[in-house]
Order: C-alpha cells, then structure tokens, then sequence
C-alpha cells in the first residue's frame, strides 16, 4: 500500500515540475511539423518524377522511425532530469528525512518513486507515439505492422534509462545524474550506428562494438527492436538494409534479449536499493 501510496505522489510530484510543460510543449511542436511534413509527400517533385501515394507510404514509413526517435529522445531526457530531483534532490533537501524517519523501508519509497515515475516515462511515450501514428495515418494513410510491440518497445527503453538513472541519482548530484544519463544514451546509440556500419563494411571488430553497447545499456537494442516494428517490411527489400540505415532496422529482438533487458533493470534496482540504503539522509 505504502508503495502505491508513494508512487502517486512520484507521479503528482513530476506533472508539478515545469520539464512536463517543456515536454508537452516540445511534443505538440514536433506533432505539428511532422503532420506539415507528411503532407507534402503525396505529390512531391523529385528527381525520379512525382512521388505516388504508395511511394509516399514508403517513404513515410523510414521517416516515422526518425520521429520517432525524437519522441525517444524527448522521453529520455524528460526522465533521467526528472528522475535526479525525485531521489537525490529530497536527500539533499532533507525532504526525504520526513519520510524515512517513519517505519517506512527505504526500499518500498525506492520502489514507489521508480513505480511512480515509470508511469510518467511509458504513459508519455505510448500516447506521444500513438498521436504520430494517427497522424500519418490520416495524412498518408500508413500505419505500421505491428505498433503496439513497437510503443512496448520504446516504453521498455524508458524504463531501462529511467532505472539507469535512479541509480546515478543515488550516489551523484541530481543534475549530474541527469546529464550522465542522457550521455550514456547518446553513447550508445553513436555506438550502435558505428557498429551497423561496421557490420556494412564486414568489419567484425566495428561491428562488435555496437553488440557490446547493446547489451551494456539495452537502449539501443530495444530501439532499433522498435524502429523494426514502425518500419514497412517491403522497405529493407526496396531500399537495402544499408538504404535507411541508421533509420531502419532489420530484425526483431529475440526473446532472449528482452529477458536480458528485463535481467538489467532487476539488477540496477538492486543495485540502487543498496546504494540508497547506504546513503545518509
């Protein structure tokens, strides 16, 4: 009970703090200029001649992924700034002291601010990604193969940055938590695009290190798992999997890898509850 208590508190707490005005206006902007955007494929002037409603679908469907990656950016940084404030800024603040002098386990507040805040990440990113969707739907009329596993997808991202993030909060400042965990998150997707290339040129090495950031920080990987479920199929067969790269993906994850990712979060709340437990207040 204490833990859902908590969680609703987490979750009042972040709507309060202006990063959601930041998101909210930052996603009604991004929803705007992509909507004009699509718009004005249907008709387009190219250097191969006028692009068709079916070309415009194609076309679409490797641009959602971009987008897309702009609603994960915009989540990822909305997150880990507000993941920092909610741990280590009530330590600093004393605020938490009020709380954990009461028979409350610190690993039920833990919790409950992880619950909280994962509500806030996955709630934003599912219905942000489902309002792109319906605007390409009614502007080109795409849509997706499999857009459900594709929101799991990028709310399954949140969450491993969101937990990334707690921990750095729990022994680092709030700020510098924040910005270590968006750094990471750049990190390793430049990682991930440098080991594609890699894989492109048959550079086993190059290609490793996208392997070995995948599965450091699972970001990357379940990313790429859901530009693969956004993208139309017959796009890797027409444009080659190199044609869209780094915007196309041509593979699911595999069962074993969403275990892995399911693996790291346990072991960084793990890792955090002990740091947290440590932690003066």
């Amino acid at each position: 009970m204490i833990v859902l208590t908590i969680a609703g508190l987490t979750l009042r707490e972040a709507f309060r703090r202006k990063v959601v005005w930041a998101l909210l206006i930052l996603t009604v902007v991004l929803l705007a200029l992509s909507g004009w955007g699509f718009s004005r494929l249907i008709g387009l002037d190219t250097e191969l001649g006028t692009l068709t409603s079916g070309e415009a679908r194609l076309v679409a469907s490797m641009l959602i992924n971009l987008i897309m990656f702009g609603f994960s950016l915009i989540a990822a940084i909305g997150t880990a700034f507000l993941a920092g404030p909610t741990l280590a800024g009530e330590v600093e603040s004393g605020q938490a002291l009020a709380l954990l002098a009461r028979p409350v386990r610190r690993s039920s507040v833990l919790l409950g601010k992880w619950l909280g805040l994962l509500t806030f990440g996955c709630g934003y990113v599912v219905l942000a990604g489902l309002a792109q969707l319906l605007v390409v739907r009614g502007v080109v009329g795409y849509w997706p193969p499999s857009p459900a596993g594709g929101l799991a997808l990028l709310a399954a991202e949140t969450i491993v940055l969101l937990s990334l993030a707690l921990l750095l909060s729990s022994v680092i400042s709030p700020m510098a938590s924040g910005i270590v965990a968006v750094g990471l998150f750049g990190a390793t997707w430049v990682a991930g695009v440098v080991g594609g290339i890699g894989g492109a040129l048959g550079n086993e090495g190059v290609e490793r290190v996208g392997s070995v950031s995948r599965m450091l920080l699972p970001t990357d990987g379940l990313w790429r798992g859901a530009m693969n479920a956004f993208q139309d199929p017959s796009a890797l067969i027409q444009m080659g999997p190199e044609g869209g790269f780094p915007f196309l993906s041509d593979a699911a994850p595999t069962p074993a890898y969403l275990a892995w990712a399911a693996v790291w979060v346990a072991v960084v709340l793990g890792l955090t509850a002990l740091s947290f437990q440590r932690r003066d207040v």
